[in-house]
């Protein structure tokens, strides 16, 4: 694909809550949702809660711990990777494009989503390759390893949180009750997502994909 093109799929994996099929989206939404309560409590000075359940610093800790798996389990060993040999050597396309392939490996892996960017051939695969390249075992565990922290990290804290929230009483609904079943709240938790994920992985979105589209110039190369 071209590089704007394959934004999309990166955008898809980052914010990592559009949910269907199997996968975690439907719980990042509700990280996303509980976030965008708890703001918007904030700045109109209401109590936070969500299905009468008042939200407090406990979960709060809770919901961002695990929103920041996700980024940091993508941008930490892509970071190593292309700082590194491993990645250097390993990518078919030099610049902005070379570091696209390595972010989208863990990108991928982090969200559980199972595609690639061609041009790596740095894997064993199922395939049984007959010549991967040297770099293939680092990659190989650096991917398993994301795989199984990017599948069960952001889940226990959602659990705990859920938990936290079940034993806590019940509020009755009043007039100073964050409404969250409205437009306004609805592009509220819109504006949360963009934003969160924007300030999270436009950095990485610049260096790479949007690089590529502008480049050569200025970026050099």
């Amino acid at each position: 694909m071209n590089p704007i093109a394959g934004l999309s799929p990166f955008v898809g994996m980052w914010l990592n809550c559009i949910y269907s099929g199997k996968g975690v989206g439907m719980i990042n939404l509700l990280l996303f949702l509980i976030i965008g309560i708890f703001l918007a409590g904030q700045m109109v000075g209401r109590t936070p809660e969500y299905l009468g359940k008042k939200i407090g610093a406990r979960e709060m800790k809770l919901a961002m711990i695990a929103l920041l798996v996700h980024p940091i389990l993508i941008l930490g060993p892509s970071g190593l990777f292309a700082a590194t040999s491993w990645g250097m050597k390993a990518t078919s396309n030099p610049g902005a494009h070379g570091l696209s392939q390595i972010v989208y490996q863990f990108s991928s892996s982090s969200a559980n989503n199972g595609s690639a960017f061609d041009g790596l051939g740095v894997s064993y695969g199922l395939n049984n390759n007959p010549s991967p390249a040297a770099e293939a075992v680092p990659w190989d565990i650096a991917g398993g390893l994301v795989i199984m922290f990017g599948r069960y990290l952001p889940i226990v804290a959602p659990i705990a949180m859920a938990a936290f929230l079940g034993m806590k009483k019940s509020t009755p609904f009043g007039l100073g009750t964050l409404r969250d079943d409205t437009a306004t709240f609805g592009c509220l938790l819109l504006g949360t997502i963009v934003i969160v994920g924007a300030l999270l992985f436009l950095p990485v979105a610049a260096l790479g994909p949007l690089a590529d589209h502008l480049g050569p110039i200025p970026f050099g190369g």
